[in-house]
């Protein structure tokens, strides 16, 4: 008789918000995948270290970032990036596993839909739904401050 390995339980998460900003795609693609401007748009976002210019594939950066029970620290890698279309990092966290922004640029009637899926493919836990209602928050105004910038520009 045979058994399988035993396999540690995940649980996928993923969660995705999205808004029209009236600028072109390559403004909100440049802007948004610079590190460097998270912080002034992702509340939780403190500093990066890496170059002042839109991240491409396979470009790696540092971000210090903070949760409720502490600051962390993450090592970020681009796996995807189709400038002005799509771009995709990763990283990873002990508590949450790996971490997927995947972020799409759409032309829409003469906007651009800009939208941000967070994802965590091999959670340990499922989120609560506090947990939940706070990542959508943040999003909600991680949109609107990117709207409100880029808009300004």
């Amino acid at each position: 008789m045979t058994t399988e390995p035993s396999r540690a339980q995940t649980h996928p998460f993923e969660i995705r918000h999205a808004i029209d900003i009236a600028a072109p795609r390559e403004a909100v693609f440049d802007y948004v995948t610079n590190p460097k401007s998270w912080p002034e748009w992702l509340p939780s976002s403190h500093a990066l270290d890496c170059d002042d210019r839109p991240m491409r594939f396979g470009d790696t950066f540092h971000e210090h970032w903070s949760t409720r029970t502490g600051p962390v620290d993450l090592d970020w890698l681009v796996i995807a990036c189709d400038r002005p279309t799509l771009w995709i990092g990763m990283t990873y966290t002990s508590f949450m596993g790996p971490v997927v922004v995947h972020y799409t640029f759409e032309e829409v009637d003469g906007q651009t839909r800009f939208t941000r899926i967070l994802r965590n493919p091999a959670r340990p836990k499922p989120p609560t739904a506090e947990m939940v209602e706070r990542m959508s928050a943040e999003a909600e105004l991680g949109l609107g401050n990117i709207k409100r910038i880029v808009e300004r520009r």
